[in-house]
Order: structure tokens, then C-alpha cells, then sequence
């Protein structure tokens, strides 16, 4: 990539309040998860239940993208974005109100699932649209950074205002910069049509799920967006229940080396060599946290949260093949699958690891869930090189 890739990103119309929209977005749901994490843990002294309450909402996601998923592609981008961000608000409001029982918290938690499953095929087919072709990776590069650093800062700033304030006014917070959220994308993005035609139903749902699912290299690519990385992510959601009073500083650390991970393959891995690297980065992903057997000390256990998240960069790789394995106008839609059923492996993945935890320990649970990420992570490359030998052999039957 050359030098000036990121500023021409920049330079084109609708990138920079697409770009600032998705800033405040995240940070707000950095901080909303950090602070409802911890008024959940506070109030039950359960590592499950504060798991699923900062990470439940992705627990929905399948929902989601069985029945509202063709939204993706057949809503208004601009209207659909803004309002999206306004629905968190409120939620994140009511979330703060003072007497909520648990059960009320994750009603709450369930329902910003449903409305995030549409988020993330609208957003980035909308990416995909304002971008060439040759500009997606570099832009979702810097959309993933950009997730990273409002990570970085979210759980640093989160994590200092919970202790000095309490998480109910953290909350508000989070509700202002989901609001900001929507301003920007109302004022900055043009009208659209949708990309494609008819109204969103859930028969347009299934049957754009099952063409997308249909394909064996697309099945792999999807499985190894989901699965590693949500039992990873299982790791991260013990963090509040490993060490209550460090649990920002861990997550800053994790998005430091998101960020770095993203910034590498983004811009300075060479595609040639790219395609090479999804397995050894998804390997990477998981491997640090098998050492949280040994409970090692916040420094050491930074550092290795840092190291870990590194691997996330392995997500822009896949997703590279998923669009070349993807016709255009399904390219909404098939983000959207991606990302939702990454957020519902995520949800899952916290369930389980907190669950394992209740019974164990954070430190056994984060040890288990790393290796058995380390396991899946293996089979699918295993999976991938026999369809690549096989697809050889058939290319030389036919050429013989």
C-alpha cells in the first residue's frame, strides 16, 4: 500500500462522517458495556452474569440475522443508521435508571441485541458502496483501528469515571455519545436508495441466508470469523470477575494490540503475503491467554492481553476472501452475517466462559477457552488445505 492510502480514504465523500459516526458508536458502547459490566457484577458477585451483561446483547444477534438481516441491503443507509443509534440511546437511558431489577437489565440487554444485528450489514455494505473495490480493506483497516483506539480510550476513561462516579452516570454518558452518533450520520451522510430491491422480510432473510451459506469455502471463511474469535472473546469478558479493580486497564491493553494488529495488516503486510496469514494470526489470538493458568499479575497479564489481541488483525484477511467469494449485491447482507455471527459467538462465548468460571475459576475458564480456540482454529486450516488439494486434483483431471 502506498503512503497516502489512508489520507485519500479520507478525501472521499461520505468516508469522514461514516468514519466519525461508527467513533462515537463504539466508544459509546465501550463505556456503556465497562460500566453495566460492573453495576451487574457489584450487584450479584457472579462472573456469569456480568459476562452476559456486557456481552449478552450479542447473544441476539442470531435473532437478528435469521429475521431482520435483509434489511441490510433493502433499507436506506442514512435513515437506517440514524435511527439505529437513536434505539441505543434510549436503551442505554433506561439501562441507567436507578432500581432496575437484573431480569429489566437484560430484557434491555436482549433488545439492543436485536436492534445491533441490523447495524453491522448496513454500516459496512454501505462502506463497501462509497469504496472501489480495492479500497474496502484498507478502509475496514482503518474502521478496525479506529475501533481499537475509542477502545483504548473508552475503557481507560470508563474505567477511571466508574470508580471515581458510579456506572449509572457512565451510562448516561454512553446514551449522549450514541446520540452524537446520530446527529453526525443524519448530517453528514447523503440519501441513498437501498442496494437492493423489496422490502426487508424474513423469507428474503432465509433465502439470502441459505445462498450464502450454500458455498463450503464461504461456510469455512464464515466459521473461522465466528468461532475463534468468540471463544476469545470469553476470555476478554472474565476480565471484571480476573481482577474487578484492573478491568479497564486489561481492555485497553487488548484494543492497544487490536490496534497494532490492524494497522499491520491493513498497511503494511503486502496482499501477496496476506492470504498466508489468517491461521498464524488466529493461532496468536489465542495462545497468550493459555498462560492465565499460572494467574500471572497485572503487568504480565496486560502484556498478554496486548499480545493476543494482535490476532485480531486476522479478521480483515477473511473478510477480504469473504468478499471475493461474494456477489455485489449480496455484499450488505453477507458483512451483515459476518458480523452478527461473530457478536453472537462473542455472546456466546462470554456465557460459556463465565458459566465455566462460576464453576472453576476466571483464570481455568480464560486457559480452557484459549485452547479450545487453538483447536477449532486448527481444524479449519485443516478443512481449508484438504478443499485446496482437492479442487488441485479436480483442476488436473480436467486439464489432463
Amino acid at each position: 500500500m502506498t503512503g497516502h492510502t489512508y489520507r485519500q480514504l479520507f478525501r472521499t465523500p461520505e468516508f469522514t462522517p461514516l468514519f466519525l459516526s461508527a467513533a462515537a458508536q463504539t466508544a459509546a458502547g465501550t463505556v456503556s458495556g465497562l460500566a453495566l459490566g460492573t453495576l451487574v457484577y457489584r450487584a450479584t458477585d457472579s462472573p456469569l452474569l456480568s459476562a452476559v451483561s456486557m456481552f449478552g446483547p450479542s447473544l441476539a444477534q442470531v435473532l437478528g440475522a435469521t429475521f431482520f438481516l435483509s434489511g441490510a441491503d433493502r433499507l436506506p443507509p442514512r435513515s437506517a443508521l440514524t435511527g439505529l443509534s437513536l434505539a441505543f440511546a434510549a436503551a442505554t437511558t433506561v439501562l441507567a435508571l436507578p432500581g432496575l431489577p437484573v431480569w429489566g437489565v437484560f430484557a434491555v440487554v436482549l433488545l439492543q441485541g436485536l436492534i445491533a444485528s441490523l447495524g453491522g450489514g448496513v454500516r459496512w455494505g454501505l462502506l463497501n458502496e462509497i469504496l472501489t473495490k480495492d479500497g474496502y480493506l484498507p478502509g475496514r483497516s482503518l474502521f478496525n483501528m479506529l475501533s481499537g483506539l475509542m477502545q483504548i480510550i473508552g475503557f481507560a476513561a470508563g474505567g477511571a469515571l466508574v470508580t471515581v462516579l458510579s456506572p449509572r452516570p457512565v451510562l448516561l454518558l454512553a446514551a449522549l455519545l450514541y446520540t452524537a452518533a446520530a446527529v453526525i450520520t443524519r448530517l453528514g451522510l447523503t440519501v441513498r436508495p437501498p442496494r437492493a430491491a423489496g422490502p426487508p422480510s424474513v423469507a428474503a432473510t432465509r433465502r439470502t441466508n441459505a445462498v450464502l451459506w450454500s458455498s463450503r469455502p464461504r461456510r469455512l471463511t464464515y466459521l473461522g470469523l465466528w468461532l475463534p474469535n468468540g471463544l476469545v472473546v470469553g476470555c476478554e469478558a472474565l476480565f471484571v470477575s480476573y481482577d474487578p479493580d484492573a478491568a479497564g486497564t486489561l481492555f485497553a491493553c487488548g484494543a492497544l494490540g487490536m490496534l497494532a494488529g490492524d494497522l499491520t495488516v491493513g498497511r503494511l503486510v503486502p496482499p501477496a503475503m496476506r492470504s498466508r496469514l489468517a491461521t498464524p494470526l488466529l493461532l496468536l489470538l489465542a495462545t497468550p491467554y493459555a498462560f492465565f493458568a499460572l494467574r500471572p499479575a497485572l503487568p504480565l497479564a496486560a502484556v498478554c492481553a496486548a499480545l493476543a489481541s494482535v490476532g485480531f488483525g486476522a479478521s480483515l484477511v477473511q473478510q477480504e476472501r469473504l468478499m471475493s467469494l461474494t456477489p455485489p449485491e449480496l455484499s450488505g447482507h453477507a458483512l451483515g452475517l459476518h458480523s452478527a455471527g461473530m457478536l453472537t459467538m462473542q455472546g456466546v462465548g462470554a456465557a460459556l466462559a463465565g458459566a465455566v468460571a462460576q464453576l472453576t475459576s476466571p483464570a481455568t475458564a480464560m486457559t480452557l477457552m484459549a485452547l479450545t480456540s487453538i483447536a477449532v482454529t486448527l481444524t479449519l486450516a485443516a478443512a481449508g488445505r484438504a478443499d485446496a488439494e482437492r479442487e488441485a486434483k479436480d483442476f488436473g483431471r480436467v486439464s489432463g
